[in-house]
This record gives structure tokens, sequence and C-alpha cells, in this order.
């Protein structure tokens, strides 16, 4: 079995966050570092180049592919920052409808500014993804 490409870096979260362009979405990101820092309880840690993760937890398929991934966390894209809610918790669909505009992919919430969505709902999603990684994942 090949092993992840993305792994923790040494790399600084708030030098990444400086860097990016787009001082909407910069600020934006630095509202989503503190929401995920609130519901984790954990540091935020660079990902590779681009993903700002929150703890950690290991994963094992029935395929026998194993590793370790952030439990969530979030990268700031050209058009959309991206959200990782790893598991959906049994209220997501309810959650989504009420979140405002986005799109959302297998594990990956997009937004294009966080004004668009209420963060008080998307607070509540990244809590019940994190919840259920640790229910699920010990």
């Amino acid at each position: 079995m090949s092993e992840n490409k993305t792994k923790p870096t040494q790399v600084a979260v708030a030098d990444f966050l400086a860097s990016i362009d787009d001082a909407q979405r910069r600020e934006d990101c630095q509202v989503i570092l503190q929401i995920m820092e609130r519901v984790t309880g954990e540091p935020a840690v660079m990902w590779g180049p681009g993903i700002v993760g929150f703890g950690t937890y290991h994963y094992r398929y029935e395929s026998g592919r194993e590793g370790d991934w952030a439990v969530t966390g979030f990268s700031p894209r050209k058009n959309e920052t991206s959200v990782y809610l790893t598991a959906a918790g049994p209220g997501q669909p309810g959650l989504l409808a009420r979140l405002g505009r986005h799109r959302m992919g297998k594990s990956c919430l997009y937004i294009r500014r966080l004004a668009d969505v209420d963060a008080a709902v998307l607070e509540q999603l990244v809590a019940d993804s994190v919840s259920e990684v640790r229910r699920r994942y010990g």
C-alpha cells in the first residue's frame, strides 16, 4: 500500500494564511480557523502545502489501506474555501439546507465567501463532523 502524500508539516499556519492574496478570503480563513480551534480544542497544523488541519485520527479501510488524517480542516483555494467535513453527522442534510450558498462534495464543503453562509450553522456542521470522526475512530 502506498502512504499518504499529504502529511503534517512544520510550516507556520499564520505565515500560510498571511500569504493569501485575497484580503476577504484571508479574513474568512481566520474566522474558520477560530471556529475549528474552538470546536476541536486542537491547534492548527499545516498538512502539505495548502491544508490547515486540526487533530488527527488513524483510519483503516476494508481494502487494507490505512493512514492518518486531520479530524477536520480547510483549504483556501483560488475561488472557494474547502472545508473538510470528514464524517457526516446525522443532522448534516438539515444543516446544509440552512447553511446558505455552498456546494457539497463527498466530504468537502465549498464556500466562496463566509458572508454567504450562516457561521453558526457552519460551526455546527464542523462540530458534528468532529464528533462523528471521534466516535468512529476513537
